[in-house]
């Protein structure tokens, strides 16, 4: 018995250690206050967008939530209010994979409202399917909604510098590759349905998110505007509820190992915040520090012919 119990220490011991180092991670260490400043955070109902949402309310921005579902959007935004004692949030219909609603998003956003200093790119599923312009779901709502989101309010950012545009990818972008091939007979990054497949398409938008980072820093330079590409760490969120099988393999892990949405904002609160990072724009960041990249994640060949195809998608060029 007693043998158990020091393993059971033991174990304990060992766990608390990796949860400290590896688990919980570093937090954001920026105090400023973002008075008169207006933020979107898109994916805001839940998960890491809803909690970056909330510390931002609580440093007095405007926080602009722009989410899909209207009723889950209203739900969020009477949560954030009362969590951060702030009146000054406001619920904004956005659906990443529909080119027409980021269209009359911004549309909408531009005529009411004056400022914009920081967009953080937040949203991102794991999920098959077609978006209604015929791309691949992934690719949709993962890269090609929020390039043009970004594309069409690069003038208020400018207008309003110094501002931020903060890209939330995924360390899954080091298995990403980006098949042009692909795109252009599929206007998908992969095909197929299998666990593997959906991972893999996953992977790639991630990449996607890494790569139009690295290209939009060289098109802002001379501008106030810079931007950050970043990993959140894994976290226990909704991000595969609509990957069943996935969700339910991962939860025994997710319990033990992942982060809770609080600490996996840290991160985007970092990037949106700290001040200094001005030389570091295009940047890759995980648990609030700048990483280096494998070379394909910042081929500058790739990147540019990446933001050209999606200028196409999208009809901007």
């Amino acid at each position: 018995m007693e043998t158990f119990f020091l393993v059971a220490a033991v174990l304990v011991c060992v766990y608390a250690v990796i949860y400290t180092v590896c688990v919980k991670g570093k937090s954001c260490q920026s105090n400023v206050k973002l008075y008169g400043r207006t933020v979107i955070v898109t994916g805001s109902n839940t998960g890491i967008g809803k909690t970056t949402a909330i510390d931002l309310a609580k440093r007095g921005a405007r926080v602009i939530l722009a989410c899909r579902s209207k009723q889950r959007g209203e739900a969020a935004l009477a949560e954030i209010k009362k969590e951060s004692g702030s009146d000054q949030v406001v619920f904004m219909q956005l659906d990443l994979g529909s080119l027409k609603s980021v269209r009359s998003f911004v549309e909408t956003f531009l005529k009411t409202e004056p400022r914009l200093d920081l967009l953080i790119n937040n949203a991102g599923i794991v999920m098959e399917g077609k978006t209604e312009d015929g791309l691949g779901m992934m690719f949709g709502v993962n890269h090609i909604g929020p390039f043009l989101l970004t594309i069409l309010l690069l003038d208020r950012l400018k207008e309003c510098g110094p501002s931020r545009v903060v890209n939330v990818a995924s360390t899954a972008h080091n298995a990403g590759h980006i098949d042009f091939n692909c795109l252009s007979t599929h206007k998908d990054l992969g095909v197929g349905s299998s666990f593997l497949d959906v991972m893999k398409i996953y992977s790639n938008s991630k990449l996607c998110n890494v790569l139009f980072t690295h290209e939009l820093a060289k098109r802002l330079k001379g501008t106030k505007v810079t931007c950050y590409s970043l990993h959140p760490g894994a976290i226990n969120t909704e991000l595969t509820r609509n990957a069943k099988m996935f969700a339910i393999l991962m939860k025994p892990f997710s319990l033990l190992l992942f982060k809770t949405p609080v600490q996996g904002s840290q991160t985007t609160l970092h990037c949106a915040l700290q001040e200094g990072l001005e030389p570091l724009s295009g940047r890759y960041f995980s648990n609030c520090t700048v990483r280096d990249v494998y070379a394909k994640a910042k081929d500058d060949a790739v990147a540019r012919k990446v933001w050209e195809v999606s200028e196409t998608l999208c009809g901007l060029s």
